[in-house]
């Protein structure tokens, strides 16, 4: 039987080359973005069945509709893929960045909540399932300059931490991946050099077998989870030495 995996963000970067290798390997996608146009083409080069959302995750009632069509169709899913997710530089000092910090962590945050929400009782029932959500480094310390995006990568990450452990008892994995610099549209906006970068399609393969594993938490590459491990133990003095000394991210400029 095809195994059946919905994916937010799938119109670029992450979610896309994880719905085109999923899909090479016979899946059945729920393909979620804003940009319908985007996920129409993606529709076309993918091999197998796949059905597209056009909807911002931040809307709780169109992800409850997303979900009740997906499983009318093909039935629930195997795998939930929380990948949307936004990043810009906020300084707390700017007035109109409190808009961006909004955005980011609401996106990044409740936007994994709204997309799981509809899942969890069902898969409860089943006793069986995977939620994914796509964390990150920036969430093991505060960046300098990225403050709203390590907040929402933060929060994240404890919030799957708690998601597993209430849902342990009913077999279902919740499972926590951390990438560290992955090309893609968000990265390339960097003006700094990344270290260990990844290609994203190889990330893709990654992750893909980290869910098959049922990983609980993972960083990838393997290089970043080293350095993760180091920033974690770090001294809160010697952090903030290293930390102020590092690259900033843009802010988010509007027009």
């Amino acid at each position: 039987m095809s195994l059946k995996v919905i994916i937010s963000g799938a119109s670029s970067g992450i979610g896309k080359a994880l719905a085109k290798e999923y899909s090479k390997n016979g899946a059945i996608l729920g393909l979620i973005s804003r940009r319908k146009n985007v996920l129409q083409e993606l529709k076309k080069e993918l091999p197998n069945s796949c059905f597209i959302y056009a909807l911002d995750v931040n809307d709780i009632k169109a992800c409850q509709s997303m979900a009740n069509d997906f499983i009318m169709h093909v039935g629930l899913p195997d795998i939930v893929i929380a990948n949307a997710g936004i990043s810009h530089g906020t300084l707390t000092e700017y007035y109109d960045d409190l808009t961006t910090f909004q955005q980011i962590i609401k996106t990044n945050l409740f936007g994994t909540v709204n997309l799981f929400q509809p899942f969890v009782g069902l898969f409860k029932s089943r006793k069986k399932g995977s939620f994914v959500g796509i964390s990150s480094v920036a969430g093991i310390r505060g960046l300098p300059g990225a403050s709203a995006y390590s907040a929402s990568k933060s929060a994240l990450s404890n919030y799957l931490e708690a998601l597993r452990i209430e849902l342990s008892e009913f077999n279902i994995s919740v499972i926590n991946i951390a990438p560290g610099y992955i090309e893609s549209a968000m990265t390339a906006a960097n003006p700094y050099s990344m270290p260990f970068i990844m290609k994203v399609d190889k990330a893709a393969k990654k992750i893909i077998h980290a869910i098959y594993l049922k990983k609980k938490f993972i960083i990838i590459p393997w290089q970043m989870a080293v350095i993760g491990k180091i920033m974690h133990m770090l001294p809160v003095s010697i952090w903030d030495w290293l930390a102020k000394r590092s690259p900033r991210k843009p802010r988010k400029i509007e027009n």
